[in-house]
């Protein structure tokens, strides 16, 4: 799956709000069809956001659209309405295992077949906010269907209830799940998100939550205010430095391999073949970011 830091959430219902976020920079936006739409207001939020699906792809967006639960399955029509040219994804909440995510792959491919879309072309990303979804984690990422999986958490909400854990800025009553959302997550070779503040006018608070999330492996960031977008592309952007530091890494052991070495003193620090493997992967994505192949 090509890098995602920021998947930015917007109402379904609110047509000029979709337009006007991809001014956001976002890399995707999560049209939500959920818990941002109340309910009387669901079924014309389909119809707006699959009318919104076309332009926002020409204008070079990335959609993905997080689809409503019913009592039994995911909603059957959001599947069908959502399963179209230019939905990239489509994320479900609250799936209690691999059951769940194996009916709405199912659904989906379902919507595929009517659609005259290729099988498995849209990807499925869970939000794992329930205790037994987290402890799956692995077997989850596994389907192949799923291009990543979300271990996120905001004050109050569901995963909170789920788990029983009590909110902190410094964040440790999270740090065990997210770990294993990222360990689950690339074992399986998809991309670990984390995420969400939701205190959103505290950029400061932003900055550092995002820091800490990234610290543990995560991929990017799943964001609630288009304000939020620019702090954590930025945490999830190598910098000129960084580049500037890993291509000095890379040159310096390439002297010593010329000298008959294997490893090298850099920057203070011993490095060897594993650390330069780690420093092309880095100048990779801050390329590719920078050339909008992300």
């Amino acid at each position: 799956m090509k890098p995602i830091r920021s998947f930015l959430f917007v109402p379904g219902n609110k047509a000029g709000w979709i337009e006007k976020s991809i001014a956001a920079g976002a890399d995707a936006l999560i049209l939500d069809l959920e818990d941002s739409v109340p309910p009387a207001e669901k079924a014309p939020a389909r119809g707006i956001v699959a009318s919104k699906v076309d332009w926002l792809v020409e204008n070079g967006q990335r959609v993905y659209v997080r689809i409503n639960r019913s009592p039994h399955l995911y909603d059957y029509d959001d599947v069908m309405a959502m399963t179209r040219r230019g939905v990239e994804g489509i994320f479900i909440s609250k799936p209690n295992g691999c059951e769940d995510v194996d009916t709405a792959s199912a659904m989906i491919a379902e919507g595929e077949l009517r659609s005259g879309l290729p099988i498995g072309g849209i990807k499925l990303i869970p939000l794992l906010e329930t205790a037994r979804a987290l402890q799956f984690a692995h077997e989850i990422a596994c389907r192949p269907r799923v291009s990543a999986i979300v271990g996120a958490t905001a004050k109050n909400a569901d995963v909170a209830r789920a788990l029983g854990s009590v909110w902190s800025a410094e964040g440790r009553e999270s740090l065990y799940f997210k770990s294993r959302v990222v360990m689950a997550a690339h074992a399986a070779g998809k991309l670990a998100v984390g995420g969400v503040w939701q205190q959103v006018r505290d950029l400061e608070g932003l900055a550092e939550s995002s820091r800490k999330d990234r610290a543990l492996g995560m991929d990017g960031e799943l964001v609630l205010h288009p304000s939020n977008v620019p702090i954590v592309n930025k945490t999830y952007t190598p910098s000129a430095d960084d580049v500037a530091y890993y291509q000095g890494m890379i040159d310096a052991l390439e002297a010593a391999q010329a000298a008959g070495r294997a490893s090298a003193i850099y920057d203070g620090e011993h490095i060897d073949i594993a650390h330069v493997k780690t420093a092309r992967e880095i100048i990779a994505l801050a390329r590719s970011l920078e050339s909008g192949i992300a």
